[in-house]
């Protein structure tokens, strides 16, 4: 009676390391005590920069609380995706990353495995591309350009901002479901993509949205459609994709925060709950609406991982069928 009444060393272990392990999971009641840094691996300026700035702007309004981001850019963001794969899970060093992270992870670029590596904490923003084209190209719509691409196999050219990147994959999606093959040309960057579109280097890109809507306007890019399921309030008349020839193809650029693996649940959630409100506030929808983004619709942690998880999966299926290399 008296040994079922006590537990053994043993068990009275187990049942601390338990005990102190929930607890770790937990927020740190004085957290944040200090700057919270959230590492990119760009330079300064573009989405990926941006977006972050307004997130972190969040939580530095709720928390009062410095919040940093750093800028680390090289290797692809490999650079900046170390270092935070390497720092202390205590909430305060996160990743902002893009669609790119994915990407290193799929095509081996990063030395780990991204989904076990790090925590997704929460989507920030998504903003489609256009697909623009040289004005000389006798194509003004999705079929039209299917309908060419078929009829000259190889003949046509696209651009990209480099092996291995969001443009570059795709494209690879778009020749795949619309069954055309088309010439990939990368850069470095999407800036001397579009600059050669225009000058008929190349026959087509996917473009920034905004970047695009000016030279869209002034003539020397024709847009055929835009990269979303839905259509877009920057141009509203134009068809999507999905509608103008190649049904269910999506192409997005979407930034997110991630932890450490093994950052606390609680400041997990407390993060994603921030920035979360604070990126659907009514005030920053219309700001984001102004180029083209928008907010994620509030999703919890476990439910963005889910989404991880599929969105990788998809990614090496894609990939594989499109051999894609980056060397």
């Amino acid at each position: 009676m008296i040994g079922s009444a006590r537990c053994s060393f043993a068990g009275c272990v187990a049942l601390a390391w338990i005990a102190s392990a929930a607890v770790a999971q937990e927020k740190p009641a004085d957290y944040p005590r200090k700057p919270v840094r959230i590492v990119i691996g760009i330079a300064p300026g573009g989405g990926l920069d941006t977006m972050c700035r307004l997130g972190a702007q969040k939580l530095s309004e709720r928390w009062s609380r410095t919040v940093i981001v750093d800028n680390r850019p090289g290797g692809g963001t490999v650079i900046g995706m170390d270092i935070v794969a390497q720092a202390q899970p205590d909430g305060y060093t996160l990743l902002g990353a893009s669609e790119t992270l994915m990407l290193n992870g799929v095509l081996k670029r990063a030395q780990y495995d991204v989904r076990k590596t790090f925590i997704p904490i929460v989507q920030l923003t998504t903003q489609p591309y256009v697909l623009v084209v040289n004005p000389a190209l006798p194509a003004r719509s999705v079929g039209e350009l299917i309908a060419l691409a078929k009829g000259k196999p190889g003949a046509l050219s696209y651009g990209s901002q480099g092996l291995g990147t969001t443009g570059h994959v795709g494209w690879e999606r778009f020749k795949l479901m619309a069954g055309v093959e088309i010439l990939h040309v990368p850069y470095k960057g999407a800036a001397p993509a579009v600059i050669d579109t225009i000058s008929g280097q190349v026959q087509m890109t996917f473009s920034n949205i905004v970047t695009s809507g000016a030279h869209i306007r002034s003539g020397k890019l024709r847009g055929l459609a835009i990269t979303s399921l839905r259509r877009g309030q920057l141009f509203p008349e134009m068809p999507t994709v999905s509608e103008a020839g190649v049904p269910g193809f999506e192409l997005s650029n979407s930034y997110a925060y991630y932890a450490p693996a093994g950052t606390p649940r609680g400041i997990v959630r407390e993060i994603n709950t921030i920035v979360s409100r604070g990126m659907n506030s009514p005030e920053t929808v219309r700001l984001l609406a102004a180029d083209g983004s928008e907010p994620i619709p509030a999703a919890t942690p476990a439910e963005f991982k889910a989404r991880f998880d599929r969105n990788y999966a998809e990614l090496e299926r894609l990939v594989a069928a499109a051999n894609i290399r980056i060397n």
